[in-house]
């Protein structure tokens, strides 16, 4: 593991332990040269994804882009960052065991949609109004009075 310090690619593992998730491994680094600390987190992967765009350009999944995402949707809502956590690996689960590779960004964008919905309806809106790309408060108002139980019948 290359050192974020000085470069050097000898670094060594003074501890590794299971991160709080249980999912990952947290290792704790030391670099000889620059006598530097850091640490790093270890996933398993189960396949390499391929994310296929609407313009279909192909792109590796990122999990860390998705990470961000929810957690922008997500940001100053009363989630502990915890079960946030818990949702952003049940995602990453559920697409490993699809059993494609290759899987649409649109599929991908539902699926995180449904997790969000949910956990928080106004992260779900905020998620949606990136997603389905709204353009004006109409677009709001119209997937908000969807939400509404009996809307449709008024």
């Amino acid at each position: 593991m290359r050192c974020p310090f000085c470069g050097n690619i000898d670094t060594q593992v003074k501890d590794s332990r299971p991160a709080e998730d249980h999912v990952s491994i947290r290792r704790r680094r030391f670099c000889p040269a620059c006598s530097g600390r850091f640490t790093t987190y270890e996933r398993v992967q189960l396949r390499d994804l391929v994310v296929i765009k609407t313009n279909g350009r192909r792109e590796d999944f990122d999990r860390d882009k998705l990470e961000r995402s929810i957690r922008i949707a997500m940001q100053k809502r009363p989630v502990e960052p915890e079960r946030i956590d818990q949702m952003i690996s049940g995602i990453v689960r559920r697409l490993e065991s699809m059993g494609e590779t290759d899987i649409p960004s649109k599929q991908i964008g539902e699926i995180v949609m449904e997790a969000l919905a949910r956990i928080d309806t106004v992260a779900y809106v905020r998620f949606a109004s990136v997603y389905k790309n709204f353009q004006a408060a109409d677009d709001f108002d119209k997937f908000v009075s969807e939400l509404r139980p009996g809307a449709a019948d008024k």
